[in-house]
């Protein structure tokens, strides 16, 4: 008998050298808010996240002054990083540690030691580093002195910033990220852009101003990266939010390929370098005039990205043609899927929308691609285990599973993937909620949502799965179960 033919939609094959690792930001991990010469950033005075406006200064119930405290304890993170066989640790630089207004001329040495620090520990447990520039940590003087991005002048104190990084640690850092999540900044100004003008008195005009002032930015750090030494890889990051239409009225297509737009526009810009024509109808329909300098055109075609990286939460739906709720997680707009499942706080399910958003990039951009974020807030309960405190967060390998599984599957289609760095990989405080509860590590932190807690770390159920996934190059995943199709 012929043995029968693999099953193409099986194969979960990743290729060698795949970069295994996990994700985290200053701002969400680092505490230690004013010490080592720190000045202040927006998140200081962020105690809801972006649930409510931001305080005067910051005040005691913000979790983020102290979050995990990963300042002072670095050393015992990594070590559990590099338990799990990570080969990749994705952290953030926050800008005011290095300048701690942001427009000064010289950098605060105190912060800079801190990531040599960082790395050196890095370095021993042999994990490489993806170092973000800038991920939602603008210094508050900037934000409240220049109101943020509207700013042209950002982009020069940007430089120097980048400037600074690139001399100190570039060559001990191939792999850099310019902006998190940049196209956030059409949704939460605040949080991406530091933009004080309140979102509802924020003209147009303004808005896509500061959004070009930040490809202008992350141009010039691309060129100064290429410049401190050949060998570094600089991406774009962008939120990945695959858009449906929500029936198959054209007018719905049309919908949901419109608000898809409004996120390729930003790695169009990146990759091409070049304002794409469709977003140069938007502006013009709009009435926008962009102040766009010779210098800013020719910074943009020729500092292009070597990679494209993004963080993928969730797929949404858009339409023209019914009246549907939005989804309470939804971020970015778009309405509820009615096929899918969400999470505790609303964010739906999608594990073949990853698969679907890695096809579409590498079909429109044919940069390799880098999963720099993905994962499943949850409110996780510690439990006594046979070693000590665990979580048995089997919904959370099921989520990391079937997402993984469409990567390989992704892979498989031909598409370039370098790595894939799940969020939170250690308890961290949510960004949206600026909570302790919502967790997305594979390692507990014993931390509340009011800032009780020891801060002691403990291994998750899913702290061994993610070991064995990465230990057997994703050989381990299983490919999900067959439902039978809906009625």
């Amino acid at each position: 008998m012929t043995a029968p033919l693999p099953d193409p939609d099986l194969d979960l094959r990743f290729p060698e050298g795949f970069l295994w690792g996990g994700a985290t930001a200053a701002n969400q991990i680092e505490g230690a808010y004013n010490e080592g010469g720190k000045g202040l950033s927006v998140q200081d005075v962020m105690p809801r996240g972006i649930m409510a406006p931001p305080t005067q200064a910051p005040t005691p119930d913000n979790l983020k002054l102290e979050a995990i405290d990963f300042y002072h304890r670095y050393a015992e993170d990594i070590a559990l990083l590099a338990e799990m066989g990570f080969k990749v640790f994705r952290f953030s630089i926050a800008w005011s540690r290095i300048f701690p207004l942001g427009d000064e001329t010289e950098p605060n040495e105190e912060g800079l030691a801190f990531y040599d620090r960082v790395l050196d520990e890095l370095e021993k447990h042999g994990i490489e580093p993806l170092v973000t520039i800038s991920h939602y940590e603008t210094p508050l003087h900037l934000a409240r002195t220049y109101d943020g991005w509207t700013d042209r002048r950002l982009i020069g104190f940007f430089e120097r910033y980048a400037r600074t990084l690139f001399e100190r640690y570039g060559s001990r850092v191939r792999y850099w990220l310019t902006f998190n999540e940049i196209n956030s900044v059409l949704h939460e100004p605040f949080l991406s852009g530091g933009i004080v003008t309140p979102k509802d008195r924020l003209s147009e005009q303004d808005l896509y101003q500061a959004i070009h002032h930040e490809l202008v930015a992350s141009a010039v750090a691309t060129r100064i990266a290429h410049e401190t030494n050949p060998d570094i890889q600089v991406g774009c990051m962008i939120l990945a939010v695959p858009t449906y239409p929500l029936t198959p009225d054209p007018r719905d297509v049309w919908a949901a390929k419109q608000a898809e737009r409004a996120n390729y526009a930003f790695g169009d810009l990146h990759v091409r370098g070049e304002y794409p024509g469709y977003l140069r109808r938007t502006l013009r329909d709009k009435g926008i005039e962009l102040e766009i300098t010779e210098e800013d055109r020719v910074l943009l075609r020729e500092h292009t990205v070597d990679f494209v990286s993004f963080s993928y939460y969730m797929s949404v739906c858009e339409t023209a043609t019914q009246e549907a709720p939005a989804g309470r997680g939804n971020l970015m707009g778009g309405v509820t899927n009615p096929t899918l499942e969400a999470s505790e706080w609303g964010w739906q399910i999608d594990p073949a929308g990853l698969r679907t958003i890695l096809n579409d990039y590498w079909d429109r951009w044919g940069k390799p691609l880098f999963i720099v974020e993905n994962g499943l807030g949850a409110k996780d309960v510690l439990v006594d285990g046979p070693n000590g405190p665990t979580v048995e967060d089997d919904y959370r390998i099921a989520y990391m599973n079937d997402h993984l599984v469409q990567v390989a599957q992704a892979i498989a289609d031909g598409v370039e993937v370098l790595g894939y760095t799940s969020w939170g990989c250690i308890d961290l405080v949510s960004a949206s909620t600026a909570q302790m509860s919502k967790r997305y590590g594979f390692i507990y932190v014993d931390r509340d949502d009011d800032g009780n807690g020891t801060l002691a770390r403990y291994r998750k159920k899913s702290f061994d799965w993610y070991r064995d996934v990465i230990a057997s190059n994703g050989a381990s995943l299983v490919p999900p179960s067959q439902e039978p199709p809906r009625a």
